[in-house]
């Protein structure tokens, strides 16, 4: 990680530069702003670490211009008192974050070591999108969240591989769509994407659809049929909802992914096949195990790579974006030229809770741009205020859970933001929004 550190004082220049170098990091400096944007002309830097206030240019502008010619450096801004509004400011245009002076250096380390992660997730969810077919219907996989980001950059990561997959999450999550997406960016995705749902059949009939049958396996069974396993031959085979699949079947699914070989139902001759096996769940299978309804030797063979999809709730940055993708579909399907959200909309969207998620969202958007009688969805549109998950008494127990939660880790961490944002998996600027939020003040020791 190549490191511009940017500041018109020597001694701070010196005191971060030393810091960072015996951390094992490539470090240039720049005393000036205008310095800096020279050196950025033919040298590119992964992390500029830049001084607020400096004479002739100041640091906002350094990273405007400097932005332009590399939009994908990353930004940490040093303020000293009475600058923080301009700081936030930086960060509205582009800045990664910020720090205060003086410099608390093992937390710059950390929110470096972030800066960093986050510059890899974002590199490998480029690489993923360019890969995935113009055809593929890329809205279904939006990633504006830190969650989402991280799930696209595990995808890019697994889909070369032959690994099992097993992706968990609330029902209407898109669990599917990330199964598709591993294989339409995978080794195999020249060959089939077969989906079955281990919920939708009985276990006679599940087992035949699997493995297939022989004609006069059973009453009825008047001609051969070839299972979703002989179907899937070189592709992948997704098998939905796998925590309802039957011990039965379990115990044969075990066998098969020991050797991929099997036999049709009512059949002698061991079939081989090679398929990638994804499967997908929305509940807890280690639970299931416990309660002795779930295999765990084949839940160790279905788990090689976990993917774990964050319910709608718990991304919110999605919800725009998402809903703006499918206000284009249903545009096109019903003709209409809906253009968006009133504020009063889009603010009914982020109090709601989504208890069925994504699925539900374009059920909700669906329904708002058929019954829409102006350009602009309006509240009255948005028929969620019965819905279950929206009542305000319930909206209020949630917001004091997360508040003791939080209370808790700043308590832990001896109110370091940057260690207490990272155990929580937000942004440092979400958490300082979380405190003022819920008013949460540090404990007298």
């Amino acid at each position: 990680m190549h490191i511009l550190i940017v500041d018109d004082e020597q001694a701070q220049r010196d005191l971060l530069a030393g810091y960072l170098k015996k951390r094992g990091y490539t470090v240039s400096i720049a005393a000036s702003g205008k310095e800096a944007i020279e050196l950025n002309r033919t040298t590119g830097f992964d992390l500029v670490i830049l001084d607020l206030k400096m004479p002739e240019i100041d640091g906002i502008e350094t990273m405007s211009r400097m932005r332009k010619v590399d939009p994908q450096a990353f930004f940490i801004i040093l303020t000293g008192y009475g600058t923080v509004e301009s700081a936030v400011e930086a960060m509205k245009i582009g800045a990664y974050d910020y720090l205060g002076k003086p410099i608390n250096l093992d937390e710059l380390e950390m929110l470096i070591e972030r800066a960093h992660e986050d510059q890899n997730t974002k590199r490998e969810v480029e690489l993923l999108r360019q890969e995935i077919d113009e055809e593929y219907e890329t809205g279904s996989v939006i990633a504006e969240s830190r969650k989402m980001r991280e799930v696209l950059a595990m995808i890019a990561r697994v889909a070369k591989s032959d690994s099992t997959v097993l992706i968990q999450g609330e029902s209407g999550t898109g669990k599917e769509v990330v199964a598709r997406l591993i294989h339409k960016t995978g080794l195999r995705k020249s060959c089939r994407f077969i989906p079955i749902s281990c919920a939708a059949l009985p276990e006679t009939l599940l087992e035949s659809e699997l493995f297939g049958y022989e004609r006069g396996a059973f009453t009825g069974a008047e001609k051969r049929k070839i299972g979703k396993f002989e179907l899937a031959d070189k592709g992948t085979l997704f098998l939905d909802e796998i925590g309802d699949l039957p011990l039965t079947i379990q115990v044969k699914l075990l066998r098969v992914l020991q050797e991929f070989t099997f036999e049709r139902l009512g059949g002698t001759a061991m079939i081989k096949v090679n398929v990638r096996l994804i499967s997908a769940t929305n509940q807890d299978l280690h639970q299931k195990v416990s309660e002795g309804r779930f295999r765990e030797d084949l839940l160790y063979r279905l788990n090689v790579i976990t993917i774990d999809l964050a319910p709608l709730r718990e991304r919110k940055e999605d919800i725009r974006p998402l809903a703006e993708h499918f206000i284009h579909k249903f545009n096109n399907k019903c003709n209409k030229t809906i253009k968006g959200f009133s504020k009063e909309s889009f603010e009914k969207l982020l109090r709601y809770r989504w208890p069925g998620n994504i699925r539900e969202l374009e059920n909700v958007i669906e329904r708002a741009v058929v019954l829409c009688r102006s350009d602009m969805i309006a509240a009255r549109d948005l028929p969620l205020e019965t819905s279950a998950g929206s009542a305000p008494e319930e909206r209020e127990a949630l917001r004091d859970v997360e508040a003791a939660h939080i209370q808790r880790l700043l308590e832990q961490t001896d109110w370091n933001l940057s260690e207490t944002a990272k155990k929580l998996g937000i942004h440092r600027n979400t958490l300082r929004m979380k405190i003022k939020e819920y008013d949460l003040k540090r404990e007298d020791k």
